[in-house]
């Protein structure tokens, strides 16, 4: 039975991850190299720093203090002009009306993600939000999913996690949940094959629905990767 529904934040909430892309590009860019498409793919949904590679590829002549900062101050302010990503807030709402439980699961600091659900007008929904500052390890370990599993009071089998970034699937399986991919523009077309499900949007996705993906689930576990 479902009980609680269980949201990345960076990407599936908010798209923040066009914003951050584009700074870390622009780093790139000032110190004459291309961003590898497969380094970005390593950073998304952990806490792994683009800005280390390039260092390694300048050398130490870099003032990466001063360079982090600057980009990271241009991704904030876009940032905090973006409301939820399509049919998120509608989630949130049909779930609160079905009396599910909700949480947050970010590699993000705290303060970044309750700042922005508290900006967004979400934060109330949430009866749990864990962040790095709670976990030893980041996504893809499944730490920070098992942390919000205990703060829900509810099994893995009993929530359905989702999730924009490969990483974030990762986690949020190896805490044994069942995971719905939503790629955003920056991870549409990465591979989403261990996801159990992936879809264009929430746009339109309802409670009914999601029970309906993790009833179907358990009645052909002996068969699906589920």
């Amino acid at each position: 039975m479902l009980r609680a529904l269980i949201f990345d934040f960076d990407g599936l909430i908010v798209d923040t991850e066009s914003s951050s892309l584009s700074a870390v590009r622009e780093a790139y860019r000032r110190h004459g190299h291309d961003l590898p498409s497969e380094q970005w793919r390593l950073c998304v949904g952990s806490t792994v720093d683009p800005y280390d590679h390039l260092q390694r590829l300048v050398g130490p002549g870099i003032d990466l203090t001063t360079l982090r900062e600057e980009m990271n101050a241009r991704h904030r302010a876009e940032v905090a002009q973006l409301g939820a990503r399509p049919g998120v807030a509608e989630l949130v709402a049909d779930a609160v009306t079905a009396g599910l439980r909700l949480a947050v699961a970010s590699s993000s600091s705290r303060r970044w993600v309750e700042g922005h659900l508290e900006r967004i007008g979400v934060l109330q929904a949430f009866h749990a939000v864990r962040c790095r500052d709670d976990v030893r390890q980041t996504k893809p370990a499944p730490d920070v999913y098992l942390a919000a599993l205990d703060g829900l009071r509810v099994s893995a089998s009993e929530a359905v996690a989702f999730e924009d970034s490969p990483n974030g699937v990762q986690a949020a399986k190896a805490a044994g949940i069942h995971t719905v991919a939503v790629p955003n523009g920056v991870t549409r077309g990465w591979p989403f094959d261990h996801a159990d499900r992936v879809i264009g949007s929430l746009r339109g996705v309802t409670v009914q629905a999601v029970g309906g993906w993790l009833g179907a689930c358990a009645a052909e576990r002996s068969e699906a990767k589920c």
